[in-house]
């Protein structure tokens, strides 16, 4: 059985509304490009024909990948995000005790993950070492750029 992957209600839309662009839009900017790559003739040194396949074939990939995550799916509601601990959904704000900063986190599934806007997978090392942690607790991580530690200041919905 395949892995559930555990996503929010903004997450899902966004799944949703690039498989919608990926089939009825880039499918047919594709085909197209096809099209105008056999106008050329001869297939055996057409480069553009070649460039167009492999095209199609990298769409048409996306795509089955984006259906077969959303057949696995489980939705977080906003009722099931909790304040008194930390999980998928929660927004967490920690103080760095190794680099004396605050940071905030939204923790979510791995299809949402975008470090630089502070959302964080549950997967990685700060994301799966905060999960289940409540205000006040430390937790100490093994990230890449080596230990650090996090104590979680608040936890909230957004």
């Amino acid at each position: 059985m395949a892995k559930q992957i555990y996503i929010t209600d903004e997450g899902l839309r966004k799944l949703k509304e690039q498989l919608d662009y990926l089939k009825n839009v880039r499918r047919k900017e594709v085909v197209e490009g096809l099209r105008q790559a056999l106008a050329f003739g001869d297939l055996s040194e057409n480069s553009e024909y070649d460039e167009a396949k492999n095209e199609q074939a990298k769409v048409e990939a996306q795509i089955l990948e984006l259906e077969e995550t959303l057949k696995n799916v489980k939705i977080i509601s906003d009722s099931e995000i909790s304040t008194d601990i930390v999980s998928i959904g929660s927004t967490v704000t920690v103080y760095d005790e190794t680099y004396n900063e605050e940071t905030e986190y939204t923790i979510v599934g791995p299809t949402e993950a975008d470090p630089m806007s502070g959302k964080i997978s549950d997967q990685s090392p700060i994301g799966s070492a905060l999960l289940g942690a409540k205000i006040g607790d430390t937790v100490t991580v093994h990230t890449p750029g080596g230990e650090v530690t996090l104590r979680v200041l608040n936890i909230e919905k957004k």
